[in-house]
C-alpha cells in the first residue's frame, strides 16, 4: 500500500507551488481521513484487494480530494487523467473517453478520471459519463465542495459511492507543515527553519482545515524571514503577525452551509443556548450573510417557538429586524444579538405553531362548511331575512364576557386546535381560555334545559 507515486528522480519543477511539491506520495503519507483510509475502513478495504469503483468525494477545499484521486489510480494500476469542469466542456469530455477507451483495448490499462468540482457540470455533461462508467472504460471520481444530493444528477450519483472528506484538524495541518519543513527535497528543509509550535499552530487554525492555504502561508512567512547570526530562519508569531489577516469564512449563502448554519441557529435558541446562539450568529453575519434573513428568521422564530409563553419575543425581534433597516451592517450586529439572546432565555412553547398546522390541514382537507348564519354579519335587509346574523350572543353582554355560542361549524364542533402550554405567561392564557371553555360548556348546557322546559311546557 506504500509503494511510491513518482519515482525517485521524479523532481518538481522550478516555480512549483509548495502545496503541489508536498503531496503525498504513498498512501501511507495522506494525513486525516482516517474514517476512510483507516484499517478495516470501507474505501481502504475496497484498495486492499483492489476494487476500485467509480466515486465522488466530497469535502471542503485543501483537504486531499486531489491527492487521494492520485494515488488510488497508482494502487489499482489505472492511468490518472485530470480532468476540470471549469474549463472544459463536451468536446474534451468526448476526447477524453475515446483516449480511454483505447488506452483499454490496445493496453488493457484502465483510466481514472479524475473531474475536479464536478457540480458545475450541467447535467447534460454529466450524463455524458454514464455509458462509459457502466461499461468500465473509465473509473470516475468526481471531486465537489457542494452537496452531491444537490449538485451531481441522480443518475451518476447511483453509480457512484460518496465519500465525505472532514477538515483537517489542526494537528493534522501541524504536522503536515512539520513534514514540509524537514523536506530537504521537496519541501522548505534547505531553508534552515526553527519554527515554534505557537507558530505553527497559528498557521494551521487560520487554515481552517485547509492544506492549501497553510502551505502557502508556511512559505510567504518563511521566503519573509531573514537569517540570523547562525544561519537560520526563526519562525514564531510574531513574523506571523502581518501575514495573518482576517480570515475568510468557508461560506456559500446560496448553498448547504448556509442552511446548516440557520439550522445550527435555530436549533440552538431552541434549545435555549445562548451562547451557541450568539456563535452561529456570528458565523453567519461574519461570513457575509444578508442580515434581513437572519432578522427574518429570528421573527418566525419568536413565533413558531415561543409563541404566547412571552408575546414579547415578537416585538422584540421585529425591533431587531427595524434596527437592521436603520443602522445597517455592522452595528446591527448588537441588535440581532439581542434578539437571539432574549429568544434563548425566553419560555419556549411551539402550540401556535401546532394550532395552525391542525386547523391548516382541517381548512384544506375537511368539507368546507359555510359559516354559520349567526356568525354572518347582515349588512342588507335580503341579508336579514335570509336569518342572517340570527342568533348571534354579543360576549359583552354576558356578565362574563363569555357566551355560550358556538363559533366552530357544526362538524367541527368540540374541536381543539390551540393547547397552550403550562410555561411563561401561556400558563396565564391557557387558564383564561380554560375558564372561557367552562362558562361556555355551562351556558350551554344551562341554555339547552331551559329550551327542554320551554319545550315540555308547551306540550303541557
Amino acid at each position: 500500500m506504500s509503494r511510491p507515486l513518482f519515482a525517485d528522480d521524479d523532481t518538481p519543477l522550478p516555480g512549483t507551488p509548495l502545496a503541489e511539491r508536498m503531496r503525498p506520495k504513498t498512501l501511507d503519507d495522506l494525513v486525516g481521513q482516517e474514517q476512510l483510509l483507516g484499517p478495516g475502513r470501507p474505501l481502504r478495504q475496497a484498495l486492499d484487494v483492489g476494487a476500485l469503483h467509480s466515486m465522488i468525494f466530497w469535502g471542503p477545499p485543501g483537504t486531499g480530494k486531489t491527492s487521494l484521486s492520485r494515488l488510488l489510480a497508482h494502487l489499482v494500476g489505472a492511468d490518472f487523467v485530470a480532468f476540470s469542469a471549469v474549463t472544459s466542456g463536451i468536446k474534451e469530455i468526448r476526447e477524453v473517453i475515446a483516449a480511454a477507451d483505447r488506452n483499454r483495448g490496445q493496453r488493457g490499462r484502465r483510466t481514472l478520471l479524475f473531474i475536479d468540482e464536478i457540480h458545475r457540470f450541467n447535467k447534460a455533461q454529466q450524463d455524458a459519463f454514464l455509458p462509459h462508467v457502466e461499461a468500465g472504460t473509465i473509473i470516475l471520481v468526481g471531486a465537489t465542495t457542494e452537496n452531491p444530493s444537490f449538485e451531481v444528477n441522480s443518475a451518476l450519483l447511483s453509480r457512484s459511492k460518496v465519500y465525505v472528506l472532514q477538515p483537517l484538524a489542526t494537528p493534522d495541518l501541524i504536522r503536515i507543515l512539520e513534514r514540509t519543513l524537514a523536506d530537504h527535497d521537496r519541501g522548505l528543509g534547505s531553508f534552515q527553519v526553527v519554527a515554534d509550535e505557537a507558530a505553527l499552530t497559528a498557521i494551521s487554525v487560520y487554515a481552517n482545515g485547509d492544506a492549501r492555504v497553510a502551505l502557502n502561508l508556511l512559505e510567504q512567512a518563511v521566503l519573509a524571514l531573514r537569517l540570523d547570526d547562525h544561519g537560520r530562519r526563526i519562525l514564531d508569531t510574531g513574523t506571523l503577525a502581518g501575514l495573518i489577516e482576517r480570515r475568510a469564512l468557508l461560506y456559500d449563502k446560496g448553498g448547504e452551509e448556509h442552511y446548516n448554519i440557520i439550522s445550527a441557529l435555530h436549533k440552538s435558541i431552541r434549545n435555549s443556548d445562548a451562547d451557541a446562539g450568539i456563535y452561529w450568529l456570528a458565523r453567519m453575519l461574519e461570513a457575509g450573510e444578508d442580515p434581513l434573513y437572519v432578522a427574518r428568521r429570528l421573527v418566525r422564530f419568536a413565533s413558531e417557538d415561543i409563541g404566547n409563553a412571552d408575546p414579547r419575543a415578537l416585538e422584540i425581534t421585529l425591533a431587531a429586524k427595524d434596527a437592521v433597516h436603520f443602522l445597517g451592517m455592522p452595528e446591527a450586529n448588537t441588535a440581532l444579538a439581542q434578539a437571539v439572546t432574549y429568544l434563548a432565555a425566553a419560555p419556549k412553547s411551539n402550540a401556535v405553531y401546532l394550532a395552525y398546522g391542525a386547523a391548516a390541514r382541517d381548512a384544506t382537507t375537511d368539507v368546507a362548511s359555510p359559516v354559520p348564519l349567526h356568525l354572518r354579519n347582515a349588512p342588507t335587509k335580503l341579508m336579514k331575512d335570509l336569518d342572517y346574523g340570527r342568533g348571534y350572543k354579543y360576549a359583552h353582554d354576558d356578565a362574563e364576557g363569555v357566551s355560550a355560542m358556538s363559533s366552530l361549524p357544526e362538524h367541527l364542533e368540540g374541536r381543539r386546535y390551540y393547547l397552550p402550554t403550562e410555561r411563561g405567561i401561556e400558563a396565564r392564557i391557557k387558564a383564561a381560555l380554560d375558564r372561557a371553555r367552562e362558562i361556555r360548556q355551562k351556558a350551554h348546557n344551562t341554555e339547552g334545559t331551559e329550551n327542554t322546559e320551554r319545550t315540555e311546557n308547551k306540550k303541557g
